[in-house]
């Protein structure tokens, strides 16, 4: 089983709502509007959290984004509206993309993928890729490794939030 595979599951899980060990109290997890600090000690102690209590980011133009980081990977929840684009990119992270809702185009090497409901699509680190969403509610749960410093630092120049 490649290294990404148990972060993967394990978070698969939990979006699930389903336990693989004894539940922490949902106290336990950050406060409402707040991230928790990323501490390379993290994979001691499971973490909880809830999206509805992680805060959205607003990334412009139909697009919203909710993430959880840890020392070694990111989840990240985009919801995106018909017509919205994410921009050519691409990162030294490798990505899971988890189509759970609705549909995508994607763009990559010059290849034109459509992904729906149910589909996941894989990029290698550093492959350019760009999305465009196909339907209003469309919901994209990303699993990045290593974890993304440029959305944790804010250096990411391809999406940002709105203002």
């Amino acid at each position: 089983m490649k290294a990404f595979a148990l972060p993967l599951l394990a978070s698969l899980v939990l979006l699930s709502g389903q336990s693989i060990a004894a539940e922490p109290s949902i106290t336990d997890a950050p406060g409402k509007g707040q991230q928790p600090t990323i501490s390379p000690f993290r994979h001691a102690v499971p973490d909880l959290y809830d999206f509805s209590q992680i805060p959205v980011e607003n990334m412009g133009a139909g697009i919203t984004r909710q993430t959880v980081h840890n020392a070694q990977s990111t989840l990240a929840r985009w919801v995106f509206a018909k017509g919205a684009v994410v921009p050519l990119h691409h990162h030294v992270n490798e990505q899971i993309t988890w189509i759970t809702a609705g549909s995508v185009e994607v763009f990559s090497q010059g290849k034109r993928f459509v992904v729906r409901a149910g589909e996941v699509i894989v990029f290698p680190a550093n492959v350019p890729h760009e999305f465009h969403s196909l339907e209003d509610g469309t919901v994209d749960v990303d699993v990045f490794t290593p974890a993304r410093q440029d959305w944790i630092d804010g250096t990411a120049n391809y999406i940002k939030p709105a203002s």
